[in-house]
């Protein structure tokens, strides 16, 4: 028996951005790819989307006071 782990009520929405998403993303926030915070490719969440090294996921959360939180993360190998 396999759990899917994006159907549990505490995992937020988790998708890959296009590369013209994460373009207009790092131009909006004047930002590089590699400034922002890191998801392990071996994440169970990077797996179960297929996230792979170099992409970045954009992660919303229901929340109390804002609504909506989102929240995005680089895909690497490692955290060094």
């Amino acid at each position: 028996m396999k759990f899917d782990i994006l159907k549990h009520k505490l995992v937020p929405h988790h998708e890959i951005l296009s590369k013209e998403e994460a373009e207009k993303l790092l131009k909006t926030y004047n930002i590089k790819k590699e400034q922002l915070p890191r998801m392990l490719v071996t994440d169970p969440v990077a797996k179960a989307i297929g996230a792979k090294e170099g992409d970045i996921v954009k992660i919303i959360r229901k929340s109390p006071t804002a609504g909506v939180a989102v929240a995005y993360r680089l895909v690497v190998k490692e955290i060094i």
